[in-house]
């Protein structure tokens, strides 16, 4: 039986947490793992699980975004597939951009009466995973379930920032709390395998990953017209107006890169010997734009688990456990540690490089010090430059970069000149 399922992808809002690397662009529109970007990963999921027909649902910041979907995604037209972009739009029946989740999603069904669809697969435009919606939405009609939220264990320290669900025996929602204080938490165990019981995971924390049964979606939207987020008024509302709401336990690797943080760390893990995240994988591929890009080029260079990306040219001595993003220049004698290089949008032409022969070159210089920083796209970065990020730096916003939980930010298209140094100045070698 084939699943008439349709896909909308959240955009998401500001995503001040992830700034300064969302002030020129959205979320799903930042860099990852060299070459692509974060809206790739919801995409390839889709692709790779037989759901062919998506929207993305945009509102702040959005050009780069939609510029890489339109250059991106392109579908023959045998297959019935598009990846749309649904822009926030003001109409004579509401004046009013996205107010949440629930509503982004309430403003944009009515582009889809045009559609054959049963189900509604929501997702988040700013997470990493790997996932098969098929088996999940097998899982949903299995069940007669309403609406199925994807769910993963967690431990009770992760539990206060998740919203938790508390799941029966026979695999459905009975309550759901947002952000449980740790007091309540003890109350709020499900009934997991005995592996993860020993690892201390007996609470179900929500993906932001559902599942809607198209009439199911409907009357709710019906009966709670100004409710405006998912997590805090749709799903309490259907479990408490009776719906049948099942989880579906998810057991793999999923990460919300919502935070600088937790976007510096997703990315250096994937560096690993056998990251959690395969990037590497014959049947779960993650698609991106086709740039084709000369192969990345490397002289005289020490490397050390790390992501080189093509069209880069690097002459550096040092590279340790970083992401080189696309178009790359590293200089003669720079070392780079635990970093996240974005690369550039262009290439710096040998023309330019001749006939300006004293502006700073796009790229990193020669003789720099890189560590535990994220250089944005089309910076030029001058000689005997140090950007050295610590943790026991203080957050930090400047003209030229920000720092934030120790880590040194570069803003996209920002000039460091020569003997710059950013950062901690006493680390020792």
């Amino acid at each position: 039986m084939k699943i008439k399922m349709i896909s909308l992808i959240l955009g998401g809002g500001a995503g001040t947490r992830l700034s300064p690397l969302t002030q020129d662009r959205s979320k799903p529109a930042v860099p990852i793992g060299g070459k692509y970007r974060l809206i790739d990963i919801p995409i390839s999921n889709c692709l790779n699980s037989g759901v062919v027909r998506m929207f993305v649902l945009t509102q702040f910041n959005s050009a780069s975004l939609n510029k890489h979907i339109k250059n991106t995604y392109h579908f023959d037209l045998f297959s019935r597939g598009f990846v749309d972009i649904l822009a926030a739009e003001q109409t004579y029946g509401n004046p009013n951009w996205f107010q949440g989740t629930a509503d982004a999603v309430r403003q944009t069904t009515h582009h889809l009466r045009n559609h054959d669809f049963d189900y509604i697969l929501v997702l988040a435009g700013d997470q990493l995973y790997q996932m098969d919606f098929e088996k999940m939405a097998k899982y949903h009609i299995a069940q007669n379930a309403d609406l199925t939220i994807a769910t993963i264990p967690v431990t009770p320290k992760d539990a206060s920032g998740f919203g938790i669900m508390k799941v029966n025996e026979y695999g459905f929602i009975e309550r759901f709390i947002e952000k449980p204080d740790p007091d309540v938490l003890p109350d709020w165990k499900s009934q997991v395998s005995e592996s993860l019981v020993q690892e201390g995971k007996e609470y179900l924390a929500s993906m932001g990953i559902y599942i809607f049964s198209k009439k199911a979606m409907m009357e709710l939207f019906e009966n709670h017209p100004n409710a405006t987020d998912f997590g805090k008024e749709i799903i309490p509302a259907s479990i408490k107006s009776g719906y049948n709401v099942a989880s579906y336990e998810y057991n793999g690797y999923w990460e919300d890169v919502g935070s600088i943080s937790s976007y510096f760390e997703a990315n250096l893990a994937l560096t690993d010997d056998i990251p959690k995240f395969n990037l590497f994988d014959n049947e779960r591929i993650i698609y991106t734009h086709p740039r084709l890009l000369a192969p990345a080029k490397v002289s005289n260079t020490t490397i050390h688990k790390s992501i080189l990306s093509e069209g880069s040219i690097i002459h550096g001595d040092k590279i340790e456990r970083s992401i080189i993003g696309i178009r790359s220049r590293i200089g003669n004698g720079t070392v780079i540690r635990n970093s996240i290089i974005l690369g550039n949008d262009f290439f710096e032409t040998l023309e330019r490089m001749v006939h300006h022969p004293y502006e700073t070159p796009m790229g990193i210089g020669q003789h720099c010090e890189i560590e535990r920083a994220i250089v944005d796209k089309n910076c030029r970065i001058g000689n005997n430059v140090k950007i050295i990020g610590h943790p026991s730096l203080k957050d930090e916003v400047a003209d030229t970069h920000s720092i934030v939980d120790g880590i040194i930010v570069l803003r996209k298209g920002v000039y460091i000149p020569d003997n710059t140094v950013i950062g901690y100045q006493e680390k020792e070698k």
